[in-house]
């Protein structure tokens, strides 16, 4: 539907974060004392740890820690960052900050600032060929050079031809120790000032497709976990000297109604094979030498069976690499064994390499489609705010859902172009597109029945949305963010932006991950239910919609885990996956979808 207003994570943001991961970096001078040195709580501690406890647990004035926040002489906090969901300064937008995050992630952000970075707002450090160094957060990258802006606010454009070496730095633009110049008091104050910021009350309160509460069922979901004690996925840790990171997808082995796959973002892909006797676990694949997850939201994202699997043996990976000093996503067609155990062995045939700009939102599904065409999706991998516009270039592969033929080969190309694809044929596309305007399409899925692409997609600083997606659509980024209009900057005349179905609010989530359509039981009051979660809040939601306008939702769970994939079986049956190593089959029987 053609939107009718004009539009900001993880993420957390990011992006699962992540995958999937979401953190909050505050860039600001040291703020001085205000107050009168008449207890302890007037004076500066010796140990983060006393800030860390004193805030938790004793209220701060708020209207004190905005005029900390504001007051440039004192503070600089408002140097770096924004409050109004513009988010042009060097730090993270704080717009709704107090939706997204808890009393004591906001502490701990000021605290240990390098501990945990936004996804977009890490330093970027280049050296020049004449020997200078520059540092700052990423807020340009063109062929022609980057811009960077330091903690101080100004801009530091460098060209490409005096660019000797450009690379990414752990360490946050905000200086540690901030606390230290503060009082006890102070920093209670300043944190209970962050608390408040909070997305307005009326802000499209009135937007069906944004609502202010999400009601729970009376009765809610089960989770029940579908791997044996003991059989759970390793994840998060070093073993061995190589990094185990969380599970990222999970799937049933065509026709084998009791054999799973289950892949983590390192690139170790195990299979899982129920029986009577118990679960067998055993190794399908170690990736771990080829699949780049050395930062951020990056390695191993998505998978994919052929269509004709059990004939062919064919399946897909997506996945990031590090070549000639860069970060770049690369589409893989591999061989399973005649087996079906395990990987062949053999070289994979790689389909495509797409070079990133910066080192995030690079989305992470890929699913065959009903027409047996693979449909993946590809973020904006840009800089915060996406401030070239690479979502709304049609010359450009970001923030797409693209759309190939594997089983041909065309034009010195891997894969073919479908002839129906909406773009085929113009000098001023790129023929892979099937559709526009996307951010960071983390997860999607197609219902079986109607055939529908359901798309979740990540927003900048307000929220993140549901939307169905079809051939040719620009769904906006970023122009708008959800419902809301973002920037005019790279608006076209005429052009038609479809809104969500959905968009969440910060105080809801911050890192949706797609789902799937339930369609088990035909008599269940979910079927034809879109059934998906959040990675940062856990909760998992149901939504219905008639002509792509949100009809009703309600939170049917809150798993245990942090979400970052859903799945669906043979029979229907809906599965959701654990960052941390477990995968719970999802238990309708009891619960009742309220319409």
């Amino acid at each position: 539907m053609p939107r009718q207003l004009e539009s900001a994570p993880e993420s957390l943001r990011m992006t699962f974060h992540w995958l999937p991961t979401i953190a909050l970096v505050l860039l600001a001078e040291p703020i001085r004392s205000a107050y009168p040195q008449e207890s302890a709580a007037s004076r500066p501690a010796k140990s983060i740890e006393a800030y860390r406890q004193f805030a938790m647990e004793h209220d701060g004035d708020a209207a004190r820690g905005r005029e900390l926040f504001s007051d440039e002489q004192r503070a600089g906090c408002s140097k770096c960052h924004s409050i109004d969901g513009k988010g042009s300064k060097a730090g993270p937008d704080l717009f709704s900050v107090g939706d997204q995050f808890a009393r004591r992630e906001l502490i701990e952000s000021v605290l240990q600032p390098s501990a945990s970075i936004a996804v977009g707002y890490s330093t970027t450090m280049v050296e020049t060929k004449s020997g200078e160094e520059f540092q700052g957060v990423l807020k340009e990258a063109t062929g022609e050079g980057v811009v960077l802006m330091g903690g101080d606010g100004k801009r530091q454009r460098i060209a490409a031809s005096d660019i000797q070496e450009q690379r990414g730095s752990s360490v946050s633009l905000m200086p540690e120790g901030l606390q230290a110049a503060l009082s006890l008091q102070e920093f209670a104050d300043l944190a209970e000032y962050l608390v408040t910021l909070k997305q307005p009350e009326n802000s499209l309160s009135t937007h069906r497709g944004m609502p202010e509460n999400i009601p729970m069922l009376s009765r809610p979901a089960k989770l029940r976990p579908f791997v044996c004690d003991g059989i759970g996925f390793p994840h998060a840790k070093q073993i061995a000297g190589k990094m185990q990171s969380g599970l990222v997808w999970f799937g049933q082995a065509p026709g084998l109604s009791n054999v799973f796959l289950a892949a983590d973002q390192a690139g170790k892909i195990w299979r899982l094979e129920k029986s009577a006797g118990g679960d067998i676990k055993s190794l399908f694949a170690d990736l771990r030498d080829e699949v780049f997850s050395g930062r951020g939201p990056n390695g191993l994202l998505g998978m994919a069976f052929h269509p004709r699997f059990r004939e062919n043996r064919k399946y897909y990976l997506k996945h990031q690499v590090f070549e000639e000093g860069r970060i770049a996503t690369v589409l893989v067609e591999r061989l399973a064994a005649l087996d079906g155990k395990r990987d062949s062995g053999e070289t994979p045939r790689r389909l495509l390499k797409i070079v990133s700009v910066a080192e995030h939102h690079n989305g992470g599904c890929i699913e065959f489609g009903p027409d047996g065409f693979l449909y993946f999706g590809m973020g904006d991998s840009a800089p915060n705010h996406d401030p070239q516009g690479h979502g709304q270039d049609l010359r450009l592969l970001f923030g797409k859902m693209l759309r190939i033929d594997v089983d041909h080969s065309e034009a010195g190309r891997a894969y073919a172009v479908p002839c129906d694809n909406p773009f085929c044929g113009r000098v001023d596309a790129r023929p892979e597109i099937w559709a526009s305007g996307l951010r960071e399409p983390w997860r999607f899925s197609f219902d079986p029945l109607t055939g529908d692409l359901w798309v979740a997609d990540l927003g900048q600083e307000r929220g993140d949305e549901v939307a169905i997606v079809r051939r040719g659509e620009n769904h906006g980024w970023n122009v708008y963010e959800g419902f809301e209009p973002f920037s005019n900057q790279h608006r076209r005349p005429g052009e038609v932006y479809v809104q969500p179905i959905f968009s969440t609010r910060r105080k809801q989530g911050t890192t949706m991950v797609g789902g799937c359509v339930y369609r088990g039981d035909p008599r269940s009051s979910f079927y034809g239910v879109y059934i998906f979660g959040d990675y940062t809040s856990k909760r998992i939601w149901g939504l219905t919609h008639e002509n792509r306008e949100l009809k009703a939702i309600r939170q049917l769970a809150v798993s245990p885990q942090s979400i970052t994939s859903f799945a669906t079986d043979e029979q229907g049956q809906i599965y959701v996956v654990g960052y941390e190593g477990m995968i719970y089959q999802l238990d309708l029987t009891d619960a009742v979808f309220e319409h």
